[in-house]
C-alpha cells in the first residue's frame, strides 16, 4: 500500500494562514469594502436577527467621535496660526460661507424637483395625525446665538461642533495676534497635537472593517424588507437625488477645483464607506482630516477649517431630505404648493439643515419641525422617520463630500491667489 505524501495537500491551518496573509495585502479600504458587502449580504439574508452586532458597529462609533472632538479643536488652531495674517482668515471663510450657502440651497432645489416629478405621495392615504413631539419652530436669532459657547468645558463634554469650532476661531485670531515668537511657539504645540490625534484615528481604523461591517450586517437586517415597501418610490426619489448632487459636486470639482473627479472618488473611497455605514459627520470628520490630508495632499490651514465647519454648517443630504419629505407630505394630504411657497421653504430649510446634529439620524426631528412649520400633517414625517437610517447613508455620504469638494475647490483658489501675487512681486 502506497501511503499519502504528506504536505502536499494544505492543512486548514495553512488555508487560513494563506487566506489572513492576502487579507493582510489589502488597503484598508478593500478591508472596509469587503467587510461592508459581507456585513450587507449576511444582514439581508438573515433579517432582524443581524441586529445583534450592532454593539460592536455602535463601539466604532463612538471611538471616532471620541477622537474627533479634540481633533477638530487642535487642527483647527494648528491651521489658523499656521495662516500669513487675518486677511487670509477672512478671505478664507468669505469663500467657504458663500460656497456651503450656495450648494445647500441647490440642493434642496434638487430634492424638491426629483420628488415632484416621482410624486411618491400620490395614492398615499393619510389614516391620522400622529402625535410627535417636536420643538418650537426655532428662530434665526436663536440658532446663531446658539452658537456661541457660554461654557465651554460644557461644549467639549456634550460634543457641541458648532461651539467647539467657533471657541477654536476666537483663539486662533487670539493666537495670530500675539508677537511671532509666541505665536510660532503656541503653532507648533497645536500641529503636535494635532499629529498625535491623527495617529490615534489611524489606530482606530484598524478596528474600521470590523465596525462597518457590523454595521452594514445591523441596518441591512433591520431595514432590508421595507426597500421594497410601499415607501419604496420615495426611498429611490430621495437617493436619485443624491446621486444627482454627487454628480454637481463633481462637476463643481472639476470646473473650480481642477481636480479628476474620478481619482477623487478612488482616493477618498474610504471616507465614502465610513459615511455610509455609520451616519455620522461626525464620525466620519477625523477619516475626512486623514483623505484630505494623506490622499488628496490640501494644505492643513484649509481643510482643518472647512472640514469642522461644513460638518456642522453644510447639510446638502439632509437639505435634500428636508425639502423631499415636505412635499411627500404635501402630495398625500392632496395639497399643491404655490411657486411663491417655495421661497420660504429653501430659507427654511437651509437653515434648519444647518441646525441638525452631525450625528446618526441627526436630521429627524429637524424633519418634524419643517413639515410642522409649514401646517402639514406629521404622518408623512413620522413613516419617513421608521426608514430614516436608509437615508441617512446616502445623506451623511453628501454632507461630507460637500465639506470634501469645497476643501479642494477653496484650497485651488488660494493656491491660484498665491500665484498671481509672486507673479506680481517678480
Amino acid at each position: 500500500m502506497v501511503e499519502p505524501s504528506l504536505g502536499k495537500t494544505p492543512s486548514n491551518f495553512g488555508i487560513i494562514s494563506q487566506a489572513y496573509t492576502s487579507y493582510n495585502r489589502f488597503s484598508l479600504g478593500a478591508r472596509i469594502l469587503v467587510f461592508m458587502v459581507l456585513g450587507g449580504v449576511v444582514g439581508f439574508l438573515v433579517g432582524e436577527p443581524a441586529t445583534a452586532v450592532q454593539p460592536l458597529g455602535d463601539l466604532f462609533i463612538k471611538l471616532l467621535i471620541m477622537a474627533a472632538v479634540p481633533l477638530i479643536f487642535f487642527n483647527l488652531l494648528a491651521g489658523m496660526t499656521g495662516l500669513a495674517d487675518l486677511k487670509a482668515f477672512r478671505r478664507l471663510l468669505i469663500k467657504t460661507f458663500i460656497f456651503y450657502g450656495a450648494t445647500t440651497i441647490l440642493a434642496m432645489t434638487v430634492g424638491l424637483s426629483v420628488i415632484s416629478l416621482v410624486k411618491p405621495g400620490l395614492g398615499m392615504e393619510l389614516t391620522s395625525n400622529i402625535d410627535s413631539s417636536v420643538d418650537d419652530i426655532p428662530i434665526p436669532v436663536e440658532i446663531l446665538v446658539s452658537l456661541f459657547p457660554e461654557n465651554v468645558f460644557a461644549a467639549f463634554a456634550s460634543g457641541n461642533v458648532s461651539q467647539i469650532v467657533v471657541f477654536s476661531i476666537f483663539l486662533g485670531i487670539a493666537t495670530v495676534l500675539l508677537p511671532t515668537d509666541k505665536r510660532k511657539t503656541l503653532s507648533n504645540g497645536f500641529a503636535l497635537i494635532a499629529e498625535l490625534l491623527r495617529m490615534l484615528v489611524n489606530i482606530i481604523m484598524r478596528f474600521g472593517p470590523i465596525g462597518i461591517g457590523a454595521l452594514a450586517a445591523a441596518t441591512l437586517g433591520q431595514y432590508g424588507s421595507q426597500i421594497f415597501g410601499p415607501l419604496s418610490f420615495f426611498i429611490l426619489g430621495i437617493w436619485t437625488a443624491m446621486i444627482l448632487m454627487s454628480l454637481i459636486y463633481m462637476l463643481i470639482l472639476k470646473i473650480f477645483g481642477k481636480f479628476a473627479p474620478l481619482q477623487f472618488l478612488r482616493q477618498t473611497s474610504t471616507l465614502w464607506m465610513t459615511t455610509a455605514s455609520t451616519c455620522s459627520s461626525l464620525a466620519s470628520l477625523t477619516v475626512a482630516f486623514e483623505m484630505a490630508e494623506e490622499k488628496l495632499e490640501q494644505p492643513q490651514d484649509i481643510y482643518s477649517f472647512t472640514l469642522p465647519l461644513g460638518a456642522q454648517l453644510n447639510k446638502d443630504g439632509t437639505a435634500i431630505i428636508l425639502g423631499g419629505t415636505l412635499l411627500f407630505t404635501a402630495q398625500s394630504a392632496g395639497i399643491e404648493l404655490t411657486p411663491g411657497s417655495f421661497l420660504p421653504i429653501l430659507l427654511m430649510g437651509s437653515l434648519l439643515s444647518m441646525g441638525s446634529g452631525g450625528i446618526p439620524s441627526g436630521g429627524v426631528v429637524v424633519s418634524l419641525v419643517f413639515i410642522q412649520a409649514f401646517g402639514l400633517p406629521l404622518e408623512i414625517a413620522a413613516m419617513v422617520t421608521g426608514i430614516y437610517r436608509l437615508l441617512d447613508m446616502a445623506s451623511t455620504t453628501i454632507n461630507v463630500m460637500g465639506d470634501m469638494v469645497a476643501t479642494c475647490v477653496v484650497s485651488h483658489s488660494e493656491r491660484n491667489l498665491l500665484n498671481v501675487r509672486e507673479t506680481n512681486d517678480l
